[in-house]
This record gives structure tokens, sequence and C-alpha cells, in this order.
């Protein structure tokens, strides 16, 4: 299932400067997952894109944690 999910997103330069979309379209994943994070309900995301499917908001859900999970982080040394 979560390869069936990457599929859903696309990178091309030539599509919003290559910024990770859903697949056929120009709807960045940032913004989905911008929209959830303030609260707007998958439902109403549909709503507001017709063409977005369910499986496309929990594509872009997964596309940001896979890019968290490879995040590399450094810790810096504290002073007490």
């Amino acid at each position: 299932m979560t390869e069936n999910l990457q599929q859903r997103i696309s990178m091309n330069p030539r599509i919003m400067a290559g910024k990770p979309v859903i697949r056929g379209t120009r709807i960045p994943v940032e913004l989905i997952v911008r929209m959830l994070a303030q609260g707007i309900s998958g439902d109403e995301i549909l709503h507001e894109y017709q063409r977005l499917q369910p499986e496309d908001i929990r594509a872009a859900l997964l596309y940001a944690s896979q890019v968290l999970a490879n995040e590399n982080v450094y810790p810096l040394p504290v002073s007490a």
C-alpha cells in the first residue's frame, strides 16, 4: 500500500518549480499538509480540490513523514 501511495506524488522541475505535488495536478504536498495542520478536515480539502482522492491526502502525509524520517539531526552541545 505504501508503494501505491508513493506513486501518487510526483516531482517535475517544470511543475511548481519541482516541489512534490499530487500526480496529475499542481497541488503541492506542502499545501495539503499545511491545511491539515490548520485544522481543515480531509473532507473539506476534498470538497475544495475536487480532483483529489482520499488516497492523495494519505500520500501527502506519507511523503511528509518519509522526509522527516530521513532528516539528519545534529545535536548541539548545551552549556551548563
